[in-house]
């Protein structure tokens, strides 16, 4: 839905209004160390991911799992014990 510039220009100025007169309460605020901990988390959980979608092409593909392990710092077993299941499924 187009707009024009002084709707732009005026829910700017409302942005602004709200951000100059916020007022935090009890919650909104936590320790960087948390905020840095979920962040950490969260790229975990993707990077795991990442790593399922390689295996995933990697076996598609006819590479071995002692290949895998070696690349993944594993041993082909515990490389296919822990894919292996996810791997059968798609």
């Amino acid at each position: 839905m187009p707009r024009s510039i002084q709707d732009i220009l005026d829910h700017a100025d409302a942005l602004a209004h709200r951000f100059e007169d916020y007022q935090p309460a009890e919650g909104d605020e936590r320790p960087v160390e948390e905020y840095l901990l979920q962040r950490a988390a969260l790229a975990r959980a993707r990077s795991e991911r990442q790593i399922l979608d390689a295996v995933v092409a990697a076996r598609t593909a006819g590479i071995s799992w002692a290949k895998i392990g070696e690349l993944l710092g594993t041993s082909a077993q515990a490389a296919q014990q822990r894919y292996g299941a996810v791997i059968e499924q798609s």
